[in-house]
C-alpha cells in the first residue's frame, strides 16, 4: 500500500457553530476514520452574502444534491453567475481561493470531496504526460460527469470500509479526472463557438431558448453554428439542448419531490406533456413510471 497522503488540516477547522452559515452532519476524518480522502456533507443557509472560501493544494469536488440555487462566484476581479440543482457539480481550482454568495429556494446541501494533492501528484506521475489542465478538467466536471457524481453520492454511506477502501477511492476519482483520454471531453468542445454555445445553453437551461439567441452568442450566423456545433460534437444544438434539458429532468425526478409540472417548467419545457414526449423519446418511458421505479 502508498504512504498515506497528508492533508493541510488548517483550511478544513472552521468553525462550524449555530452561527455558521453552514453546518457539517458527516466527515470521514471523525466518522470513518479515514486519511487518505476527505468527504464531508453540509447543509447551508438558503441565502449567503459573502463566504470565503480559502485556496487549498487538495483536489475539491462540490457536488450539490439538494436546493434550487443561484450562485455567484468571484475569483480575482470577475464574478461567475450559475443556477446549480440537484446534481451539478463542481471542482475548485487548487490553490484559488474564491469568494461566494447564493441564494437558495429551499434547504440547500452538499457533499464536498477532498482528493489530497500527494494522490493526484501520483496519479499525474503515473498517467504521464503534461501537468495536468486543471482549468480544463473542471470544465468538464461542471458540465456533467455521472461517474464522478455516483462515486461521489456512495461515499458518505461507506464509513464502515476501511482504509483500503478510501485510498482506492481517491484514487480512482483521480485517475478518472485526469485520465489524458478524451472520453469526457465531446470532441471538438474546444472550438470557442462551441464553448459559448454549450455555455448560454446550461446557463439559460431553464429559459425558452431559440437557436438564433444561441447563435448570438457564438457570434455565428445560425447556418454557421449548426454546421460547426454538428462537427465538433455530432449532433445538432437543438438535440444537444433536449438532451441536457432531459438530464435536468432525470435529476430532479430522482432527487427531488417537485411536481412533473414543475420539472417541466425548470428543465425548460414549455409544458408538462412537452416534457412527457422529449423523455419517452429518450428515455424510453414517461417521467412519472422513470420516478416510480
Amino acid at each position: 500500500m502508498y504512504d498515506l497522503p497528508d492533508f493541510d488540516l488548517a483550511p478544513y477547522e472552521a468553525d462550524f457553530g449555530e452561527s455558521a452559515p453552514v453546518r457539517r452532519s458527516y466527515c470521514s476524518w471523525t466518522d470513518a476514520g479515514w486519511r487518505s480522502l476527505l468527504v464531508q456533507c453540509f447543509d447551508h443557509e438558503t441565502e449567503v452574502e459573502e463566504l470565503s472560501l480559502p485556496g487549498v493544494a487538495d483536489v475539491h469536488l462540490v457536488l450539490c444534491v439538494a436546493g434550487e440555487v443561484l450562485m455567484w462566484t468571484r475569483v480575482g476581479g470577475g464574478t461567475v453567475r450559475r443556477r446549480w440543482n440537484p446534481g451539478t457539480m463542481e471542482l475548485l481550482l487548487p490553490g484559488q481561493p474564491v469568494v461566494r454568495g447564493y441564494r437558495a429556494s429551499g434547504p440547500m446541501r452538499t457533499i464536498q470531496v477532498h482528493i489530497p494533492s500527494g494522490t493526484v501528484a501520483r496519479v499525474v506521475a503515473e498517467l504521464g504526460g503534461p501537468p495536468p489542465d486543471f482549468e480544463a478538467v473542471a470544465d468538464r466536471v461542471s458540465k456533467g460527469d455521472p461517474v464522478a457524481e455516483h462515486l461521489v453520492r456512495a461515499l458518505p454511506a461507506a464509513s464502515s470500509a476501511n482504509e483500503v477502501y478510501a485510498e482506492s477511492a481517491a484514487t480512482f476519482l483521480a485517475t478518472h479526472l485526469l485520465a489524458r483520454g478524451d472520453r469526457l471531453r465531446p470532441p471538438g468542445r474546444e472550438h470557442p463557438a462551441v464553448r459559448a454555445a454549450t455555455a448560454v445553453m446550461q446557463d439559460r437551461l431553464a429559459e425558452p431558448l431559440t437557436l438564433a439567441e444561441i447563435a448570438e452568442e457564438a457570434h455565428l450566423s445560425v447556418y454557421h453554428l449548426i454546421r460547426v456545433f454538428r462537427a465538433a460534437t455530432g449532433e445538432t444544438p437543438h438535440r444537444y439542448l433536449t438532451r441536457l434539458r432531459i438530464e435536468r429532468a432525470r435529476r430532479l425526478l430522482r432527487d427531488s419531490t417537485l411536481t412533473i409540472a414543475q420539472i417541466a417548467e425548470r428543465s425548460g419545457f414549455g409544458s408538462p406533456g412537452s416534457l412527457s414526449t422529449a423523455f419517452l423519446g429518450q428515455i424510453g418511458v414517461r417521467p412519472s413510471e422513470y420516478r416510480n421505479s
